[in-house]
């Protein structure tokens, strides 16, 4: 039996309730999905050990650089397919999904090969210190040799969102971390399977989920209905795909690999500050959910309303986003830096790690406003099209000026915890500045695919 369509146009209506409803259950979505490694570095932080806590959290930028890829490519899916939605271009609606689940298909093989080949070189140039490497090898092929589920839930939630469709993936995902905490508990504390029940447990969670929203798109009543008899690659369609999407991919992958280079001069500073960035890590994820929640609606709203042609609504839709990016950021601020240490704590309750956490958290959370601006300037760039300015202004400001940063800190000023940090505000601050001007001077219409 086909299921009702959940398709929401965002064309016509009030804008600010339009972004709102769209984002609420993104934003719970994500906090969801981050709930994946919370739990596990809570889980090994608190019943496995401190070495096991810091490998769980040390292997962020390798997962990030090959799944970001993967993410930055499918948002260029999601933007075309939002695109046409908007404009009722049903025929290429279905291409367009169609050729993104054969890709999917395609990817989720080369980056299981890649990541279980390239970590050890990449565990390398981390310097990741020699009692932590055991566990962050084992959690890492564990992890690649079971992305495909993630890979396809972000696809599948990726063409539901473009639609307006943003509910089901939110379900899908809440079922799938409870799923996550669950075995979480049961494979560390019951079977005392350490990290390698945390990845177990991370990889069945992402099955459930990707089986979940593939099923949805398998019964769908609308022009997003996946038919396996129609699975092929579209080769117009994959080039609006790759044109729209592979700038967002190098940003995220480069910019995953730059972080390669800034968590090893947090490693060098030991197991105990390596723990203290996992928990200010984990804590800075959910500051930065709602800003990036909005920027995903914004993303949506503005790739449809480019679809009719509706630019006037296009700049009103990213006042709003702007607005909505700045309280919903702002406010959360000031408990988290004065329940900073028992934030840390929560993750874990060494004294150093403490210590070392709530440093972070307290020297950095003043700068998140900074970065309000700038990503919705971008959602709003990349809904429209245009995903190759956002990705040179954050290659540069992420990559090239924080490298330059951190070196020159590091070798010539002081070569202490504060100042290497504090390259992540320094970072956002050039890339507000960079996206401000260049958003003023942009012409939304311009970069329309569809």
């Amino acid at each position: 039996m086909a299921q009702k369509t959940k398709t929401v146009r965002m064309t016509e209506g009030k804008i600010t309730p339009l972004i709102i409803r769209f984002a609420i259950p993104l934003l719970l979505g994500n906090i969801f999905q981050q709930l994946y490694n919370m739990v596990d570095s809570w889980v090994v932080g608190n019943y496995v050990s401190n070495e096991a806590f810091s490998a769980v959290g040390t292997v962020g930028p390798i997962i990030n650089m090959l799944i970001g890829f993967f993410m930055g490519l499918s948002s260029g899916a999601s933007v075309v397919i939002s695109q046409y939605f908007g404009a009722q271009k049903e025929d290429q609606v279905s291409e367009t999904v169609h050729t993104a689940i054969m890709m999917t298909i395609v990817l989720s093989v080369l980056i299981t090969i890649l990541g279980i080949i390239m970590m050890p070189v990449l565990l390398g140039i981390m310097n990741t210190p020699a009692e932590v490497l055991p566990d962050a090898r084992l959690y890492l092929t564990i992890y690649f040799a079971g992305v495909s589920g993630l890979l396809f839930y972000n696809i599948g939630s990726g063409i539901l969102q473009a639609t307006g469709d943003s509910k089901r993936p939110f379900y899908y995902l809440a079922t799938a971390a409870v799923t996550n905490i669950i075995l979480d508990l049961v494979f560390v504390i019951v079977f005392h399977m350490g990290v390698e029940g945390v990845a177990f447990a991370t990889v069945i969670a992402q099955l459930i989920s990707a089986v979940l929203i593939i099923f949805t798109l398998l019964k769908a009543d609308s022009c997003i209905r996946l038919v396996p008899s129609k699975l092929k690659m579209h080769w117009d369609q994959l080039a609006k795909i790759i044109r729209v999407g592979i700038p967002a991919a190098l940003q995220m992958a480069i910019i995953s690999f730059s972080n390669i280079f800034v968590q090893s001069y947090i490693n060098h500073f030991g197991a105990d500050c390596m723990s203290g960035w996992t928990a200010y890590s984990k804590i800075d994820a959910l500051m930065l959910l709602p800003m990036q929640s909005i920027g995903l609606a914004t993303t949506t709203f503005v790739g449809q309303n480019i679809g009719v042609g509706r630019v006037d609504r296009v700049k009103e839709g990213v006042k709003t986003g702007l607005m909505l990016s700045l309280v919903s950021t702002v406010v959360p601020m000031i408990p988290v830096m004065i329940f900073a240490p028992q934030l840390v704590a929560f993750f874990n309750a060494k004294k150093e790690v403490v210590d070392y956490g709530t440093l972070m958290l307290r020297w950095i959370s003043p700068f998140y406003a900074l970065t309000c601006s700038s990503n919705i300037q971008s959602a709003a760039l990349r809904g429209s099209g245009d995903t190759k300015a956002p990705m040179l202004m954050m290659i540069f400001s992420f990559v090239i000026f924080r490298q330059i940063y951190l070196f020159i800190t590091a070798n010539f000023i002081s070569n202490t915890i504060i100042p290497i940090f504090m390259g992540y505000p320094a970072g956002w601050l050039v890339c507000t500045v960079l996206t401000a001007i260049y958003y003023h001077k942009a012409d939304l219409g311009r970069g329309a695919v569809a």
